[in-house]
């Protein structure tokens, strides 16, 4: 399997988005690291270069495999996925228009990522790296399509674990807004469905992953 050979390729990998697995830095190193089928460049606009399952793999391996001469560093503006339970507020005059973006990029990422590690191409249904990152990967879905995350003084959707295994809860303050989720989510082939609170009257939604 073809491997980064230079500690700048090795930094670019480690300083991939956690998330998206999106990648930056000039166009001739993103260019080497898809030669090594470690990255792919993404057919549609902005042409972003994010981690192929081969280029995961690299990033995760155990830290002494990467030479201490190669530069550590902070890389601000990394995305985030918001499953509304943040206790911090999004910052001060964010760029409504350039998140949006980042997060229809996110969205655009996990879509390739199921194309290329689904059987079959299959882009319909959640792949790996979703099912282990449930909570992240329903709030991309639910973000991308126009759904508002929850925060201090705001209302809206919140994505948190689930008793049933292998599952996500999704709360919103409405019975629709709840609906409205649902119907996000079982778009995105995820697999739901809609329970009540007796004691409170809370509606909620238990996700989990559609498998093959």
């Amino acid at each position: 399997m073809p491997r980064p050979t230079t500690a700048a390729q090795r930094r670019i990998i480690a300083e991939a988005d956690p998330v998206t697995g999106r990648l930056r830095g000039t166009e001739a190193q993103l260019a080497a690291l898809v030669r090594l089928r470690l990255a792919f460049r993404h057919p549609r606009p902005p042409h972003a270069y994010f981690l192929t399952p081969a280029g995961h793999r690299v990033r995760e391996e155990p830290a002494e495999a990467v030479p201490e001469t190669a530069p550590v560093e902070t890389e601000t503006g990394v995305f985030a996925a918001r499953t509304g339970t943040e206790r911090e507020a999004p910052p001060p005059g964010e760029d409504a228009a350039a998140r949006a973006r980042e997060v229809r990029g996110a969205w655009l990422g996990l879509v390739e990522l199921r194309r290329m590690t689904n059987p079959g191409g299959d882009r319909e249904r959640p792949c790996a790296w979703e099912r282990a990152h449930r909570a992240r990967a329903v709030a991309i879905a639910l973000e991308a399509a126009g759904r508002t995350p929850a925060a201090p003084r705001r209302e809206g959707y919140r994505v948190t674990e689930s008793p049933q295994p292998d599952a996500v809860e999704v709360g919103e303050p409405t019975a629709d807004g709840v609906r409205a989720c649902g119907a996000v989510l079982e778009r995105a082939g995820w697999l739901v469905s809609e329970h009540g609170d007796g004691r409170t009257g809370r509606r909620f939604l238990v996700v989990s992953a559609r498998r093959a």
